[in-house]
């Protein structure tokens, strides 16, 4: 195991992207139902926003709810919506107390209008806080973000009267979802899948990438610093060489 009480601060990523799987089967190997896990991995991400909080990263982003995720069960969905959409505000004190802001990416305007109404109201209701970011990626794809920045382009291109120019890195970047947050310096995913399933396609193109056997229900404040001690031992290049000593 990586020595996790050495991190050094100055070696923290900026941001980090967590695609949090495993909550189904996890439930499934205690004979419980999925919705089970789900809850359970409500608790897993508390634990972890508080832990990233005090180590005092930037900016987390906790894949909520994919794109992919409607073909689930119409109960499944039905239980996720009603989970999102009971918790957002209902932890308002837990923002309040660990000062945490709350940011949305995702096709906002494709989920239930109560879902929307608690996003709408928490992203409001914390933007004041000055602490760690955390982004929802709720109704999100890597692939449909792209798309959507470029068709928020092209509508205001329509509206102010401009002829179409060509479509550069930076005109992308400018309309995607949260263009504030700085790219993904690490995905880390849990559950023992090694893919990034349609997240942060663009934001992660040079992101350390960091795969782990165990469910996210069981994930906590010691296996984020054990993922973030292994971070600290990568060599990022960027696509250039490594420095010669």
């Amino acid at each position: 195991m990586e020595d996790v009480f050495s991190l050094d601060p100055t070696k923290l990523p900026c941001h980090i992207g967590i695609i949090m799987d495993g909550n189904g089967r996890w439930a499934s190997q205690r004979g419980l139902q999925r919705t089970a896990g789900h809850k359970e991995g409500l608790n897993a991400a508390k634990r972890v926003v508080k832990a990233a909080s005090e180590l005092g990263i930037p900016y987390l982003t906790l894949y909520t709810f994919s794109t992919e995720n409607w073909n689930r069960t119409k109960e499944e969905v039905a239980f996720l919506m009603n989970l999102i959409s009971q918790h957002l505000r209902k932890e308002y004190n837990f923002y309040r107390k660990n000062k945490v802001r709350v940011i949305h990416s995702g096709d906002l305007l494709n989920l239930p209008k109560n879902v929307q109404r608690e996003i709408l109201a928490v992203t409001k209701d914390t933007s004041r806080f000055s602490g760690l970011t955390v982004n929802l990626a709720i109704n999100y794809g890597g692939k449909n973000e792209i798309t959507r920045s470029v068709n928020r382009w092209l509508a205001q291109k329509e509206e102010n009267g401009k002829s179409l120019s060509l479509i550069d890195e930076e005109i992308i970047e400018k309309y995607l979802d949260c263009p504030e947050m700085p790219e993904a310096d690490y995905i880390i995913r849990t559950g023992g899948e090694y893919r990034l399933s349609n997240f942060l396609i663009w934001e992660s193109a040079y992101a350390e990438l960091y795969f782990d056997q165990k469910m996210w229900p069981d994930w906590g404040k010691a296996d984020l610093r054990t993922a973030l001690a292994a971070y600290q031992k990568r060599n990022r290049r960027f696509g250039g060489t490594p420095c010669l000593h």
